[in-house]
């Protein structure tokens, strides 16, 4: 595995104001080098956030995240993590029923949740017998009621919700969650949770974590693999001009907390080594 910390762009972004630090960078062979490596990654944060705040916060996404998450399930981590101490929630979600091939609830209950002895009371899943607007509301009502009580930890620079890790994948045109290029929520500023009923992938309903509370987590993971993402991952990481600016996954910059991309050989093909040092 290759690991490379925290390469600079200050020199060419200074201007444009986007954070200079682009995170860490841990390239894998294949995909199971990667899972095996997040995998561990995940049990270290779970278990030094256990020991200093009682909890462990993590909200994930779907896709081939969950997959890639699979290790999680085995031995030593299914019987050294401390699953009580999880609280689950999702980054984004598709609206529709729970029960249903498209749920990212349903795709971690089956890939994970249910393999493993989290809480069902500490799976925070959304309302998915209303409108995506309600369940929007819904969602980010039940974060602020948990952010009040400190089960969720709060950002000190801002009220935002502060995660102990948010777990994000990215698809091929540069989306996270469900933020989608130039689509109007990228700019929302004051909701935790908003909702768009015009995805550009099925299906069209969606809920999702805006930018603020996705930058105010203690630790970002943006997991991704295969050669049809590697020009998105340029985009996202490189110096690669104005054109990546807007690209929403450029735009996950933590505020003050940590960002590492987990890539395969593959989706980090296409990135210029000159940028950064070993």
């Amino acid at each position: 595995m290759l690991i490379i910390e925290s390469f600079n762009l200050l020199s060419r972004m200074a201007h444009s104001g986007v954070h200079k630090d682009r995170g860490e960078l841990r390239i894998h062979e294949n995909s199971d080098e990667l899972g095996t490596d997040l995998a561990e990654y995940i049990a270290e944060l779970s278990e030094a956030s256990v020991k200093e705040r009682g909890v462990f916060t993590i909200a994930i996404s779907g896709g081939s995240l969950i997959g890639l998450m699979g290790r999680l399930c085995e031995a030593p981590y299914n019987q050294t993590v401390d699953w009580a101490k999880w609280y689950v929630f999702w980054a984004d979600e598709r609206v529709v029923a729970k029960t249903h091939a498209d749920s990212n609830y349903k795709l971690a209950k089956d890939g994970l949740l249910s393999k493993v002895p989290v809480l069902p009371s500490h799976v925070n899943s959304i309302n998915d017998s209303v409108s995506a607007e309600e369940a929007a509301d819904d969602y980010e009502f039940h974060v602020r009621q948990l952010v009040k009580t400190r089960t969720i930890n709060v950002s000190d620079i801002s009220d935002c919700p502060k995660f102990d890790l948010i777990l994000l994948g990215m698809g091929p045109d540069g989306h996270v969650a469900s933020l989608f290029p130039n689509h109007p929520v990228l700019g929302e500023k004051d909701e935790w949770v908003t909702f768009i009923t015009d995805s550009p992938k099925s299906p069209p309903e969606r809920i999702t974590f805006t930018l603020p509370v996705i930058n105010s987590a203690s630790n970002v993971f943006v997991v991704v693999t295969g050669e049809s993402k590697a020009e998105a991952v340029h985009l996202a990481i490189d110096d690669a001009g104005a054109d990546c600016l807007s690209l929403p996954a450029r735009l996950v910059q933590p505020i003050k907390g940590k960002l590492v991309w987990f890539l395969d050989k593959q989706a980090a093909s296409k990135l210029d080594g000159s940028q950064f040092s070993e």
